[in-house]
């Protein structure tokens, strides 16, 4: 069984959505990819969901949504997007914080900063499961 892996933050409208899409993208055969938050948000953050569709052709808007702590299965890891305020605490045999800054409001550079910023660390992830690290 592969392990779950969940990026959280607040909103689970922007950085943890792009990481749940590139993971899917770019390591469904190592992790299933959710990704949630304390507080729901209507609707993705839509300029991270036209740089991901720029960059990936992936439509988020098709795909995801905004989803609490408690509308995901148990996960293995946790993986905290880099949170200014507290981050939402889950569950995990391993935590880890990629410490992003949020794009929101920010320039199109911003987001595809932090997207390819996202894609290098969910890539990294995944090579670090296969090598069990971490031990999960």
């Amino acid at each position: 069984m592969k392990p779950r892996v969940a990026f959280i933050c607040v909103h689970n409208s922007c950085r943890s959505q792009m990481a749940e899409a590139l993971s899917k993208l770019f390591a469904g055969d190592t992790f299933e990819a959710y990704s949630a938050g304390t507080e729901l948000r209507d609707t993705i953050n839509q300029d991270a969901v036209r740089i991901i569709k720029n960059l990936y052709n992936v439509d988020m808007n098709e795909t995801q949504k905004s989803k609490l702590l408690k509308d995901i299965p148990s996960i293995d890891i946790a993986v905290k997007m880099g949170c200014n305020v507290v981050c939402p605490f889950l569950p995990a045999k391993y935590t880890e914080d990629w410490g992003l800054d949020d794009p929101t409001g920010k320039s199109d550079e911003e987001f595809i900063k932090t997207a390819k910023i996202i894609e290098e660390k969910v890539k990294d992830l995944a090579r670090r499961i296969k090598n069990k690290y971490p031990p999960i």
